[in-house]
């Protein structure tokens, strides 16, 4: 049974409370302060982008009157364009990403939900738009937009095909265990980026996963099916699955090098903090 969006967003709000805001200006010195992007030409900002010469068509209350003291001429002060970019989130909705091996931890779509929710918040309020990959709604910005987005994304069911890519130009974000065939991933991602320059792969495991802790007799069994499989002795083949584990994380980070795109990756028995100031770098680096 999935945990209900509600009680997830008390968590993400509690989360991106905690962090730094979201700064308007591409360009800051810190990865914490991203936001709205600069255009570098005139337009609707608050950045100062240059002085030029007053014209009748400006009207009186546009001359800087400071500047025009300095000489004979009359100048109207221009502020940098920003426009509000997109981002458009994507949540693995087959069974295995909706598991646990622990009451105690969060699955890992209740993880991904609460880190894109949180994301999103600090985006909206910085004046950025955000949706859901292949979502039934366009990418809004505000306080709905976290709400919607993980609506969107939370009526996906297991068996949902991946979403095809998008029309226009965003930044795109991925949150899966990418356990599937690594070249069905490479397909998908390889299209995704051709239409989208930034993007991330958030890779999260559950702590079994990741670490292996089992010894003695095991039955193993895959989430929303009926396959399993009892291994006499699960400690004979830590090494091999550990190996295979490790080496799965090291191709997904090669295809997003190959991709110019970035992985992240997380455990549910981790803090979710670190997380967010990664992608909250991702705004920084779509920024300039």
């Amino acid at each position: 049974m999935r945990t209900s969006l509600p009680t997830l967003k008390a968590e993400a709000e509690a989360l991106a409370a905690a962090a730094p805001r979201l700064s308007p200006r591409a360009g800051e010195a810190s990865a914490a302060h991203p936001g709205a992007a600069g255009r570098r030409r005139a337009g609707t900002g608050e950045d100062f982008w240059q002085y030029r010469n007053y014209n009748a068509e400006d009207g009186s209350t546009r001359i800087d009157w400071r500047r025009s003291a300095r000489g004979d001429r009359l100048f109207v002060r221009e502020t940098e364009l920003e426009t509000a970019r997109s981002f458009l989130f994507w949540i693995d909705p087959s069974p295995g990403f909706h598991w646990r091996s622990s009451p105690t931890t969060s699955t890992k779509a209740d993880r991904a939900a609460i880190l894109f929710m949180a994301f999103a918040s600090q985006l909206a309020r910085a004046g950025e738009r955000c949706g859901a990959l292949g979502g039934p709604r366009n990418p809004v910005n505000g306080q709905r937009a976290p709400m919607r987005m993980a609506e969107d994304l939370w009526g996906l069911e297991g068996a949902s095909a991946f979403p095809k890519p998008n029309k226009d130009p965003a930044t795109v974000l991925i949150a899966s265990d990418f356990y599937t065939p690594l070249e069905d991933w490479r397909s998908r991602l390889t299209e995704l980026a051709g239409r989208n320059r930034y993007g991330a792969l958030l890779a999260i495991a559950d702590p079994a996963e990741a670490e292996y802790p089992f010894e003695g007799r095991v039955r193993f069994s895959l989430p929303g099916a009926k396959t399993s499989r009892l291994i006499g002795r699960a400690e004979n083949i830590r090494s091999d699955y550990l190996e295979r584990f490790n080496q799965r994380r090291q191709d997904l980070s090669d295809i997003a090098a190959e991709l110019g795109w970035r992985l992240i990756t997380h455990k549910t028995n981790d803090a979710p903090s670190p997380v967010l100031a990664q992608l909250n770098a991702l705004v920084l680096e779509a920024a300039n």
